[in-house]
């Protein structure tokens, strides 16, 4: 009981005053605000007016006349990923709106978000009801609405859909409504035909080049534009997944030169040394050397999907197959590419496909 007393009655530290909490407080407060937090170069770039949306030259067209005081329809984005299209629609509100009216007026759904036919009954009908007020603090024009952004839109239920119609046509007064997706497919009929459509293309070399080289000299990233060209090849078209890479690089590298190897690396591709084995395999005729191949591959930790991407783009350019042999494996991969989606096992789908390019790659012989 004396000990326990002790410990609490006795204090080596003098009190705290008022002055002394004040000056600490402060001290951590101005600390604080030099530190810059770090953000993701996709974040940090992502474009901030519809001015540097880069190759959507019809939907950058459409928008700045809705910024110049025209209306602005329903609109339906689609096209691949990393293109643009979510960071076209935010820039666009942003300048409509301004940063103080920005989160009345936007409400941006996406996939991560629960999004079933109650959220839009709910949620989204209560957003397009409100009435809009306020004005802009710079004394620029404020449109007269509101926009509901509902990224990835082709995920959501055909009934969220089917619910989201008539609240469309009904708050078509104060509610604008731009509905993003890959597959326009995937949309049903009576939403794409309420709306804009716009297909978003996929971003040319070119640009993509231009784009990832500007990030590298405001990052001090030090790359060749043979890097940046491998780089641009391996995202397939993907902007956001190759501005990604790049950051993943750089802090890998720690500010050394960033080489081809680290993007492969970095992005999973499989080399082209281990195509060519998979290859060599299959051309020997040894189903024994083939099955050592690929258990290599799945032990190496490489992704079935990968090889079976890859191994696409090389039959189809391939010289030494025919026609009716590339046709052959080319329906092969689109099998084994399904039956890795339903969950089929790597393996034995690899040694599958293997096993029709080595009959295939076998008749020449």
């Amino acid at each position: 009981m004396q000990a326990f007393l002790k410990g609490t009655s006795i204090s080596t530290k003098p009190p705290l005053t008022k002055d002394h909490r004040g000056l600490t407080a402060t001290a951590g407060s101005s600390g604080e605000n030099k530190k810059v937090k770090p953000v993701p170069w996709v974040e940090k770039y992502r474009p901030k007016s519809v001015d540097e949306v880069a190759f959507q030259d019809e939907v950058v067209a459409v928008l700045k006349r809705s910024l110049e005081g025209a209306d602005l329809p329903n609109l339906l984005f689609y096209g691949p990923p990393g293109t643009g299209k979510t960071s076209t629609i935010l820039a666009a509100a942003r300048e409509l709106f301004g940063p103080e009216l920005f989160r009345s007026r936007v409400l941006e759904l996406n996939a991560s978000d629960e999004r079933g036919i109650q959220v839009v009954r709910e949620k989204v009908k209560n957003f397009a009801q409100l009435t809009v007020s306020g004005s802009r603090s710079d004394g620029k024009p404020c449109p007269p609405f509101k926009i509901v952004i509902l990224d990835e839109a082709d995920s959501m239920t055909s009934a969220a859909q089917a619910a989201l119609r008539r609240t469309m046509e009904k708050e078509s007064k104060t509610t604008r409504f731009c509905l993003i997706c890959n597959y326009v497919s995937r949309i049903i009929e009576p939403l794409t035909s309420r709306c804009s459509k716009f297909r978003f293309k996929p971003l040319s070399d070119k640009i993509q080049q231009q784009r990832l080289l500007d990030i590298a000299e405001k990052e001090n990233v030090k790359i060749s534009n043979e890097g940046i060209a491998y780089l641009v090849k391996v995202s397939e078209g993907d902007l956001r997944k190759a501005i990604t890479f790049l950051q993943s690089a750089t802090r890998l590298t720690g500010g050394k030169e960033i080489m081809e190897k680290v993007i492969t690396d970095i992005a999973g591709v499989i080399p082209a040394e281990r195509i060519d084995r998979i290859f060599g395999a299959c051309q020997s005729g040894s189903f024994d050397k083939l099955e050592a191949v690929v258990k290599d591959l799945i032990d190496e930790g490489h992704a079935a999907t990968q090889l079976v991407n890859q191994l696409h783009d090389v039959v189809v350019e391939n010289d030494v197959l025919s026609d009716k042999q590339k046709s052959v494996i080319t329906e092969k991969l689109a099998e084994v590419d399904k039956c890795l989606a339903d969950g089929a096992d790597e393996h034995l789908q690899l040694i599958s496909l293997c096993a029709t390019v080595m009959q295939q790659l076998t008749q020449n012989c």
